[in-house]
């Protein structure tokens, strides 16, 4: 029996998904992109870690990074409302582990911050690759992190407020960094294999008992 590669198995897959459904995904991942990524460190409310899922699912960022030092958690599906299916969690125990995968993947490190030495959202560049760090929502992010950051930013406020919470902050800074993103000359696209692999993940996923039909066809 000759050896079937990645591709045949996929389009044996996707024989299983209505054509509404691929024409989804082909959809979504026209909009998907790594160039920016997103960082949860330790916070504590669920619903919030949860929520931050969501808006990337929604804003078409594909990863995100969750770094649990302090209390190990698990993603509220309620919240995320199935958003974690189609998003990819990576998940750590030591910011210095999500750091530094991070930083050989190429990404700069990028604090959010109310401080008054941060830049303003709206003068980021996004020319280059950018890991946003979203803190704890009484502390903030850690001192490792704020030593770390290449640049931090922050929202403008007007209010007596001056902080707001992660999920809010995740969702206003994404939204005008993907619009400024997609607006640019940016190549902030998935390459082919990314999108090959995305594919068949999202596929499997979808499928029920994909493993057992993969198994199937290459035993034919």
């Amino acid at each position: 029996m000759p050896e079937m590669n990645d591709k045949e198995i996929l389009d044996h897959l996707q024989e299983y998904l209505t054509p509404r459904r691929k024409m989804l995904f082909e959809k979504v991942l026209a909009e998907r992109t790594n160039h920016l990524t997103v960082v949860a460190q330790d916070v504590f409310q669920l619903h919030n870690t949860s929520a931050v899922v969501r808006s990337c699912d929604v804003f078409g960022i594909q990863n995100i990074h969750v770094i649990e030092e302090k209390i190990p958690r698990r993603i509220d599906k309620e919240i995320a409302m199935g958003a974690q299916k189609w998003v990819d969690i990576n998940r750590y125990t030591s910011t210095k582990a999500c750091l530094k995968r991070l930083r050989a993947e190429g990404y700069r490190i990028i604090a959010t911050s109310p401080h008054d030495d941060s830049q303003m959202l709206n003068d980021f560049d996004i020319s280059t690759p950018a890991a946003l760090f979203f803190g704890t929502e009484k502390d903030g992010l850690s001192e490792e992190i704020m030593r770390e950051a290449d640049a931090s930013i922050k929202i403008p406020m007007y209010g007596f407020t001056e902080s707001l919470n992660i999920s809010v902050s995740a969702a206003i800074i994404l939204q005008n960094l993907t619009s400024k993103l997609k607006s640019s000359g940016v190549n902030w696209q998935f390459t082919e294999e990314e999108k090959t692999n995305i594919r068949m993940s999202w596929t499997k996923k979808t499928i029920k008992n994909s493993e057992e039909i993969i198994e199937r066809f290459l035993n034919q």
